[in-house]
C-alpha cells in the first residue's frame, strides 16, 4: 500500500467517526464549501470513489469543469438521506480502495481535463488530498460548522497531500503562474515538508509557511498574509491567483 492510500484508509476511518456522531440537524448545517452542507460535501466524497468503482452509477452531466461537474453530482443526489449518503460512502469507499492501491506501480497518463494530466500512481494522491482538505477545512472551524479540533495533520496524512499539490499546481495554476515574471520557490514546513519550484525563470522569490496553513491558502481556504515571502517581486496578492483543487 503506498502511502497516499495508507493516508486515504485512515482518513475514511475519520470521517467515518465522524459522521457516526452527527445529528440530524448537523448534517443540514452549511459547510465551508459555498452552497454545500455537510451532507453535500460528504455526498460528494462518496461520488467521487464511484468514478473509480463504475462511474455509470453516476448521472451524465453537463458540464465541463471538474467543480462544475462534482457540483451537479451534488445537486442530483440531494434526495438521499444522510444515512443512505454515509451507508454508500462506507461501501464504494471499501471497493475503492484496493483499486486506487492498484495503481501504485502504473505508470500510464490519466488525462483528467482541467485537473490537469498525471500518472495513474498519482491518482491515490488526489483522493487522500480531497479528504484531507474537506475534513479539516470544509467540516470543522473556522470555515466548517463542527466543533472541536479537526482530525490531526500528521506525515501520515501531509505527505500525500503535499504530492498532490506539488504535482498539481503547475497544471492548475498554469495561467496564473504564467502571468508572473519568474518562477516561485514554496518551502513547505512540518509534516510532509519540502522545498519545490512552481513557474518558470528566475525567481520571483521563496515563500515559507507550514503545511496545514500552505494548504488552506493554494486551494484558497485562507489568505496568504501569514506566510514568510523573501523577495521584492512576490506579493501575497500574487499568490492568491494560485489554485489546487
Amino acid at each position: 500500500m503506498s502511502k497516499a492510500t495508507d493516508s486515504l484508509e485512515a482518513d475514511r476511518a475519520e470521517l467515518l467517526t465522524i459522521c457516526a456522531g452527527l445529528s440530524e440537524s448537523d448534517w443540514r448545517l452549511p459547510s465551508g464549501c459555498e452552497g454545500w452542507s455537510v451532507q453535500d460535501v460528504v455526498s460528494h466524497m462518496g461520488a467521487l470513489f464511484w468514478l473509480v468503482v463504475d462511474r455509470h452509477k453516476l448521472p451524465d452531466n453537463p458540464g465541463t469543469g471538474t467543480e462544475e461537474v462534482q457540483d451537479f453530482y451534488v445537486r442530483q443526489r440531494r434526495s438521499m438521506s444522510p444515512a443512505e449518503v454515509l451507508a454508500e460512502y462506507e461501501s464504494v469507499s471499501a471497493e475503492a480502495l484496493p483499486r486506487l492501491a492498484g495503481l501504485d506501480d502504473h505508470d500510464f497518463e490519466l488525462p483528467l481535463g482541467d485537473l490537469g494530466t498525471y500518472k495513474a500512481r498519482v491518482m491515490p494522491n488526489a483522493y487522500s488530498f480531497d479528504h484531507y482538505v474537506h475534513i479539516r477545512m470544509d467540516l470543522f472551524g473556522p470555515r466548517g460548522p463542527l466543533a472541536g479540533p479537526p482530525p490531526r495533520s500528521d506525515e501520515r496524512r501531509m505527505a500525500p497531500t503535499l504530492d498532490w499539490v506539488e504535482a498539481a499546481l503547475p497544471q492548475q495554476s498554469a495561467d496564473a503562474l504564467g502571468k508572473l515574471e519568474g518562477s516561485v520557490e514554496f518551502a513547505v514546513t512540518g509534516p510532509g515538508g519540502r522545498t519545490f519550484t512552481a513557474g518558470s525563470g528566475a525567481s520571483l522569490g521563496r515563500v515559507t509557511w507550514d503545511g496545514p496553513a500552505f494548504v488552506r491558502a493554494v486551494t484558497q481556504r485562507g489568505g496568504w498574509d501569514g506566510a514568510v515571502i523573501d523577495g521584492a517581486g512576490l506579493t501575497s496578492a500574487m499568490l492568491a491567483t494560485l489554485k489546487v483543487f
